[in-house]
């Protein structure tokens, strides 16, 4: 009776402590690959590996994705702003939306189902099949071998793809706007530069690279501590990508705040 009475908190007692040592472990493994990629040797042929896998093998759905954002929430925004009167205000409504939320959490969340579950899946396959002991063996480290690049890749990468989406998005909002609606040219550009600010895209950018670094910490983190042979190694990528996904969208609310408060845009 007393154990029924206590199993749900024994449970709950069991969830937090695997979620405080999982984000223990991710901090960690985090702050190591940042320092060892300052420490030789130096592998610059794996981070542009990286770099490549990550930034030029995303742009295809980054841009498809962009395009048609843009183009489905000027359609939405011209809808509503038509009920005022006020269709002129479309393109800066949908460049603020692009340049603060839509293009750093939707770039994002593109790169983690096909990035970060692509580094779960790696790093676990070399764990199941005991790569990265071997590693070890030989006095490699496998963090700064196979964590650091994709660590540092990310974060520089992200960036790059939220502002190929802003400028995509944009692309797709003004041939709807204006070629489709109506809307002025004139007046669509003038209210863009009016209303958005640099502060506005450099936000963007900075939430971005945060999201780089939640992805590859979480997808090499799984990875690396994959266990269970093939199923296993399908269970971490699932966590990987349900995991990074979760925390992108509860961070992006921290990281707003922080930046609106001006903590970390000065």
């Amino acid at each position: 009776m007393i154990r029924l009475i206590l199993s749900p908190a024994i449970a709950l007692g069991a969830m937090i402590l695997n979620f405080v040592h999982a984000l223990g472990g991710m901090t960690q493994m985090a702050v190591d690959a940042f320092l060892l990629a300052l420490m030789p040797p130096y592998r610059p042929h794996l981070l542009f590996k990286q770099m490549d896998f990550i930034g030029v093998g995303s742009f295809i759905i980054i841009a498809i994705t962009g395009f048609f954002t843009g183009a489905v929430f000027t359609l939405q925004s011209n809808l509503a702003f038509r009920l005022f009167g006020a269709e002129g205000f479309t393109g800066a409504t949908v460049a603020l939306s692009l340049t603060r939320e839509l293009s750093p959490v939707l770039a994002a969340l593109m790169v983690c189902g096909r990035a970060g579950s692509a580094m779960a899946a790696e790093l676990g396959t070399m764990r199941v099949t005991e790569q990265i002991d071997a590693m070890e063996v030989m006095a490699v480290n496998p963090v700064q071998y196979l964590v650091s690049p994709r660590l540092i890749a990310a974060a520089v990468m992200m960036p790059c793809l939220c502002m190929t989406y802003n400028v995509i998005g944009m692309l797709g909002s003004w041939l709807v706007g204006v070629g489709y609606l109506g809307i002025d040219p004139n007046v669509f550009w003038r209210r863009v530069w009016l209303y958005v600010d640099p502060s506005d895209i450099w936000n963007g950018l900075i939430k971005a690279g945060c999201f780089g670094v939640i992805i590859a910490v979480v997808g090499c983190y799984r990875g690396f501590h994959a266990s269970g042979g093939a199923e296993g190694v399908g269970r971490a990528t699932t966590q990987a990508v349900v995991i990074a996904s979760v925390s992108i969208l509860i961070s992006d609310y921290f990281i707003t705040s922080l930046l609106e408060y001006g903590i970390l845009s000065g």
